[in-house]
């Protein structure tokens, strides 16, 4: 039988365990992206350098390799043009073009959402900062002002001050590729925003899953996620209607298999929201942890649906303890020393260390996920273990700069 050949869009450090999961399932990996010199191609078994935003390069590319899959994990500006090489060439994917150019641009998404009666914030997409400035008295403030098209919380700011608004869509839009942009109600949520990866089987949600995503107040940006933990702590009434709210827009979206990073929380009005759904695996190695904790395998069976092979039988997730996955970050400038971890503590807590960064960079403070030095898994028995340690991350784990 030939051997299957599948092209991985991007080339950051977390796809290297998608590459080394298709290694072991005997598959051609193929990464792709204009940056010959990311990580992600040392380990790939060849290269095709491309811009992943340009969907009908990527198709000509994809066609000349002759791939029989195509994924864009954990990469968000390449989402919709995986969806739509997947498309034109017929090979599987977790939804249709259409569908993924509604769950890629936050303006559509909250569209779809309101039109079809989800719990929505009031929200407004523009290209034009004048005319959301005219709108200002349109929202109930504060607002949070966003890209369309980002991810990771890059160009994201909550403006509380009316004065403050053109700024925050400068902010937006230097950070936004089609340069469009998006202003909603700031919802207050009560208890931790989640980000978990779920998975569908046929248009089944069959494994929901929801996590504690938490902040950290001091980081040069208060909206980018510091901390994920699992299990959840939201009340399980919520996650079961989050599930049931999930389950009517893959079906309304009429979704296939594959894997979704899902963001959502509970408001203050005692109604429980979905923020955001992308039909990739999530950033900050979500998925391999969820991996690590629960014993089934997110990376295998997306990389199987990909290439169209049988997938392992995929369940509703349970935890092996409290799982806890720190996102390494710095408040101030400079030039990395060392990342230093108590070793009573890491020998007792740490499962993985993900490090990006080496002794030499420049570290710039935390404003998002591009700005993260590295991750931790961490596990506990307990989450009042978990809690105490997070509490004070000090005592465990030095970052030392000068």
């Amino acid at each position: 039988m030939p051997q299957k050949r599948l092209m991985l869009l991007g080339g950051l450090r977390y796809l290297l365990p998608i590459i080394e999961e298709a290694h072991r399932l005997g598959v051609h990996v193929i990464t792709a992206d204009y940056l010959p010199n990311n990580i992600a191609h040392k380990y790939s078994d060849e290269y095709c350098n491309v811009s992943i935003i340009d969907k009908d390069a990527v198709l000509k590319a994809a066609l000349e390799l002759k791939i029989d899959g195509i994924l864009s994990h954990a990469v968000d500006p390449g989402v919709v043009s995986a969806a739509y090489v997947a498309e034109k060439m017929g090979l599987p994917f977790q939804c249709s073009y259409e569908a993924a150019c509604i769950l890629q641009d936050k303006s559509l998404f909250r569209k779809f959402l309101s039109e079809h009666g989800f719990n929505c914030p009031k929200a407004k997409g523009y290209t034009d900062i004048e005319d959301a400035l005219k709108d200002a008295d349109y929202f109930n403030w504060p607002v949070i002002v966003k890209p369309v098209d980002s991810a990771g919380s890059k160009g994201v700011t909550k403006v509380v001050d009316k004065a403050n608004l053109r700024s925050a869509i400068e902010t937006a839009l230097s950070a936004s590729i089609s340069k469009n942009f998006i202003v909603e109600d700031f919802l207050d949520k009560v208890g931790a925003q989640s980000s978990a990866d779920v998975f569908t089987v046929d248009g089944k949600l069959v494994y929901p899953a929801y996590s504690d995503q938490l902040f950290d107040k001091n980081a040069a940006n208060p909206y980018t996620p510091a901390i994920e933990i699992w299990p959840a702590s939201m009340e399980q009434s919520f996650q079961d209607d989050l599930t049931a709210q999930l389950q009517r827009l893959f079906t309304l979206l009429g979704v296939k298999s594959g894997i979704y990073n899902v963001e959502s929380r509970v408001c203050s009005d005692g109604k429980a929201y979905i923020m955001e759904v992308s039909p990739r695996g999530g950033g900050n190695r979500i998925a391999e942890l969820q991996d690590m904790a629960t014993g089934q395998s997110l990376i295998a069976n997306e990389i199987k649906k990909a290439l169209g092979m049988p997938m392992d039988d995929i369940t509703t997730p349970q935890y092996d303890g409290v799982w806890c996955n720190y996102i390494l970050h710095s408040y101030e400038e400079g030039t990395l020393v060392s990342i230093e971890i108590e070793p009573a503590f890491k020998s007792k807590y740490v499962r993985d260390v993900g490090l990006i960064v080496k002794p030499g960079d420049h570290i710039t403070p935390f404003k998002g996920a591009n700005n993260s030095l590295g991750t931790l898994f961490l596990r506990f028995d307990t989450r009042e273990e978990l809690d105490k340690a997070i509490s004070n991350p000090d005592s465990w784990v030095h970052i030392k700069l000068k």
